[in-house]
């Protein structure tokens, strides 16, 4: 057994504590190479871990099963452990740090006796970048390790970073036994530390993901001053051969794959738009010497979720996964070939569970089965994605699954307007989802799951990046979902969502006027390109129109919500959305023909 792997003595005391701790058979430092991929594939293979596809279809690709009760994140046991309550915010579940310490340290205890200890040294974000920042997962899985391979820049290029630093974030895992009743995912902003039990599912287990890029990272970034976000970040290169980079929040249901994959249409792409990946799900921007905000993707790979992703819907994703991928809770074919609701080709004879396909015992593949695979492999992905200095952001985008009231796209007036769009951004239910119709849930800047740290303090800080000489990106906030009288969608969405980037980018270039209203800036007529698209003007007018009583409901809405975080909610932010408000009510003032 190899006790110490590094050169720096804190992380070699701490490996020695987790040892002590969890009394594993071995501990095993990973070093990120092909060999040792291979090894645990094989390992994996030979315990039932993983089951191998078919291999002329899908080449080294694998099937894994979780337990039937151990398939997605865990909110409710999740916890922020600040040693102030209100630090935590509303928005967390809190525990304090000593109590949480205890609790998960007696579920630690022995917890990896006849396992393999493996220590992960790995970056988020381009190895050299000093955009990243690194961490350390102990884990007795082989399947987070081979995940984590994939997720991150993982290995010994890592651990030479961390050694030179002598910084890192420390995350636990163990899968325990798997007792729902014994699962908890701690996180320790002030430790830069993590801690997580009891699951083996990628949200829990890839500590790199949701738990470090996120719940840890924006603590970090509002100390640091940056901010990392739960955003995608796509490339659209005009005609010209100009590139702007997009940075876009969505809740989830709402398009964010499908946006950061997006494939022009026939028009587009013939007049030589062209749209590039940086990153599928989380986004960190730092101020540059420039004033303008630059961005990484931290993340290496895609965990993305497998039902709804077909030809149809987004034949990029479905082109990144021919081989080298592992599959989480899918269902398989009879010659071997992952399958899933949505994918539109195939029939499922075995399900996610591994029992003959029954249309009694619910869906083939689980609602929220996974694929794991290099960002690399993707037709559109950025090779500006490994650049350290990373990209320059042009534009935020917010949005939301709202099927009545919010235009199609509006811009926020400034920065601190934006900063109140994210904030009240949110999607209505449906009744096919949860039985009741327009119940709306607010998910500010899509990080409900994933801020670490008060929400009121975290709108402070995004505030407080308008500041002399910062050149901020432009803030937007888009609706895909907008419905008819008849329930129909009025936008068609997919590819056609380039035309509302373009717009976007021609206001950001000084090219678009637009049309002002009480909320933001809408496109004016004849702004959107609608060149062969089959939505009438009628339609086309609804979509932009601002429902100037249906806006003052909102507004008082959004109000008690923001309300809701007590005493720290930033005062700009609640005087913006008392300007908005005297807007709104001089624009009911008038005749309504002048706001539309």
């Amino acid at each position: 057994m190899r006790a110490h792997g590094s050169s720096l003595d804190a992380l070699n005391r701490w490996v020695d504590e987790v040892a002590r701790l969890t009394e594993p058979a071995s501990i095993r430092w990973c070093d990120g190479s092909d060999a040792e991929y291979a090894g645990l594939v094989e390992t994996m293979l030979a315990s039932g871990d993983l089951l191998p596809l078919n291999a002329e279809t899908n080449p080294r690709s694998y099937l894994h099963r979780s337990h039937p009760s151990d398939v997605a994140r865990v909110e409710h046991l999740t916890f922020v452990c600040t040693p102030d309550e209100a630090d935590a915010g509303p928005n967390n579940h809190w525990m304090a740090p000593a109590e949480a310490h205890a609790k998960i340290d007696a579920l630690f205890a022995g917890a990896m006796r006849g396992r393999t200890m493996y220590v992960i040294p790995y970056c988020m974000g381009p190895i050299d970048s000093p955009l990243a920042r690194c961490g350390v997962e102990i884990t007795d899985s082989p399947y987070v390790v081979a995940n984590m391979r994939i997720m991150t820049r993982m290995g010994a290029a890592a651990l030479a970073r961390i050694e030179r630093e002598g910084r890192f974030v420390k995350g636990l895992h163990s899968t325990g036994d798997l007792d729902p009743e014994r699962r908890f995912i701690m996180h320790f902003p002030e430790e830069l530390s993590i801690k997580s039990i009891g699951s083996g599912y990628g949200g829990n287990a890839l500590l790199g993901k949701k738990c470090h890029a996120l719940r840890i990272a924006s603590h970090q970034a509002r100390r640091e001053g940056w901010l990392a976000e739960h955003m995608l970040i796509v490339g659209i290169e005009n005609p010209k051969g100009e590139k702007h980079y997009i940075a876009a929040a969505f809740p989830s249901a709402c398009g964010k794959t499908n946006l950061a994959m997006l494939i022009p249409t026939e028009g587009y792409r013939k007049a030589g738009w062209k749209v590039w990946t940086v990153g599928d799900d989380i986004c960190w921007m730092t101020p540059g010497d420039d004033g303008r905000l630059w961005a990484i993707n931290p993340e290496a790979g895609y965990f993305g979720v497998a039902p709804g992703t077909g030809a149809n819907t987004n034949p990029t994703a479905l082109a990144t996964l021919g081989h080298d991928a592992i599959f989480t809770n899918v269902a398989v074919t009879a010659d071997g070939q992952p399958w899933w609701e949505g994918l539109g080709e195939g029939e499922p004879v075995t399900d996610w569970q591994g029992r003959p396909f029954d249309a009694a015992n619910g869906p083939a593949a689980h609602p929220n089965s996974r694929f794991t695979v290099s960002a690399k492999q993707c037709p559109s992905w950025a090779p500006e994605s490994e650049d350290a200095a990373g990209v320059p952001i042009s534009a935020i985008v917010f949005g939301g699954r709202r099927p009545s009231l919010v235009p199609l796209v509006f811009e926020a007036k400034d920065w601190a307007h934006g900063v109140l769009v994210g904030a009240a951004m949110g999607s209505e239910t449906t009744a096919a989802a949860t039985g009741a119709v327009g119940v709306l849930r607010r998910d500010s800047m899509a990080m409900k799951p994933f801020c670490g740290y008060n929400f009121a303090d975290y709108f402070a800080h995004w505030l407080s990046f308008d500041k002399p000489g910062a050149k901020l990106p432009r803030i937007f906030h888009v609706n895909w979902f907008r419905k008819d009288a008849d329930g129909r969608f009025m936008w068609p969405g997919y590819g056609e969502n380039l035309r509302v980037l373009d717009w976007m980018i021609q206001r950001v270039a000084g090219l678009a006027t637009g049309h002002e209203t009480p909320i933001g800036t809408v496109p004016a007529k004849g702004e959107l390109n609608t060149e062969g698209l089959d939505v009438s003007p009628a339609t086309l007018d609804e979509l932009t129109r601002v429902d100037v009583e249906g806006w003052i409901e909102e507004l008082n809405a959004i109000g008690t919500y923001l309300d809701g975080f007590g005493e720290r909610m930033p005062e700009r932010l609640k005087a913006e959305r008392l300007r908005v408000g005297k807007a709104l009510e001089a624009a009911q003032e008038r005749r309504p023909a002048q706001v539309a």
